[in-house]
């Protein structure tokens, strides 16, 4: 569930040509002002240059959402529509929505950022390298815990076409404890100490889930809902697969031999890492909030400043090149020579974007339904920019 923002490469042209006409044999409604609007003559381009399946697209400013479409196919067997209403699996994305959960219980006072998350925990976590070295929530929020992700790899934890059954805590459990059934010293903790060298790390986004859970004494799927989705007016989201309604779902697609080719929906237990489900209109209020220090046009979630502590990037030792600054949750990359505060998202299948300018409280969002390529992180990287800066010209 990685989301870096890999380098790009040209995919080969004969590759992605073939891909795109499997997919734009005939003509999308959705696209059909295109001759007449050149934001749409834009995106066409983009769509269709990166092959993308299906395709969701929303702008905010100022705490408002002023632009949501919807493009391709949310499936391609039965010629249905991409509509700002179809809903992606948003992958890594959800960090940023685990991580607000964190922030408005420091808001609340109930958690310091700076303090060891022993004292949150109702197990002890531990690098065996370091025994003497707390691991802050602070080092879990911006990828500095010593927590690595090295064996969550090399273990299949995926459950193909439905939830997972594993429980949150058994899996951080069996993950992070001693005696565990996948714990082993090496696979599940660096070398480093904690706070000083970064490792973009799923496992410690699970566990700052859990923690939300053990603070709030309340799952973080009902704590999200009552204090982050009703108040903004985010419908529908979801947490779980089995909560999507199929005819709103957006099938994930591969490419297999130049052709997309549809996936399982995909299961993992660690939900608070990137599970997360929605639609472009359900996401946007989030995403405005998020731009505009807190505050959507309807609801208030953090103060300003400490939306602001979320977009205050840092550049800790072992950062890749690719990022240019870590904040809590959110990261910065540099693209064509402009720093932007980002989180992307990878899943099979999947390959999600949310873009914020804090300056100008701008907040783009965008969803696809196809895995990353790197045709398409070209596309979603110039349409992030372009619906930025607009006008849309």
């Amino acid at each position: 569930m990685a989301s870096f923002d890999l380098p790009i490469f040209r995919a080969p042209m004969s590759r992605r040509t073939m891909l795109a006409a499997s997919i734009f044999g005939a003509a999308a409604p959705a696209l059909a002002k295109a001759d007449n609007d050149p934001l749409e003559r834009f995106l066409k381009k983009q769509l269709e240059g990166a092959a993308i399946p299906g395709m969701a697209i929303g702008v905010a400013k100022a705490g408002e959402v002023t632009l949501m479409r919807g493009y391709g196919f949310a499936d391609i067997g039965q010629h249905r529509q991409v509509t700002t209403d179809t809903m992606f699996h948003l992958a890594s994305v959800t960090k940023t929505v685990t991580a607000t959960a964190i922030m408005m219980l420091v808001e609340a006072g109930h958690i310091d950022l700076d303090a060891p998350i022993s004292g949150y925990l109702d197990f002890k976590v531990i690098n065996p390298a370091h025994p003497d070295s707390a691991i802050t929530v602070r080092h879990l929020l911006t990828h500095v815990s010593s927590l690595s992700d090295q064996t969550y790899y090399q273990v299949d934890f995926r459950t193909i076409g439905m939830d997972s059954p594993l429980p949150l805590r058994a899996f951080l459990t069996d993950y992070l404890v001693s005696g565990g059934a996948y714990y082993t010293a090496a696979g599940c903790f660096s070398s480093a100490i904690p706070g000083a060298v970064y490792d973009y790390c799923n496992v410690g986004y699970a566990l700052l889930g859990y923690i939300v859970e053990k603070v709030a004494g309340q799952d973080l799927r009902s704590f999200t809902q009552e204090r982050m989705f009703t108040p903004l007016g985010m419908r529908p989201v979801s947490w779980r697969i089995a909560d999507v309604p199929p005819q709103l779902a957006a099938t994930p697609y591969e490419v297999v031999d130049g052709r997309a080719v549809a996936t399982p929906a995909v299961g993992f237990p660690d939900y608070p890492v990137g599970m997360l489900r929605a639609s472009i209109a359900s996401f946007m209020p989030f995403v405005a909030a998020a731009a505009n220090g807190g505050a959507s046009y309807k609801a208030r979630i953090l103060s300003s400043a400490n939306q602001a502590q979320m977009l205050t990037m840092t550049v800790p030792s072992g950062l890749p090149s690719w990022v240019s600054g870590q904040g809590l949750g959110w990261m910065e990359s540099n693209s064509h020579g402009k720093r932007l505060i980002n989180h992307w998202g990878g899943d099979p299948g999947v390959f999600t974007a949310v873009y914020l300018d804090p300056v100008t409280t701008t907040g783009v969002a965008i969803f696809t339904n196809m895995s990353a390529t790197p045709a398409s992180k070209n596309a979603i990287k110039s349409i992030a920019e372009h619906l930025l800066t607009g006008p849309f010209a």
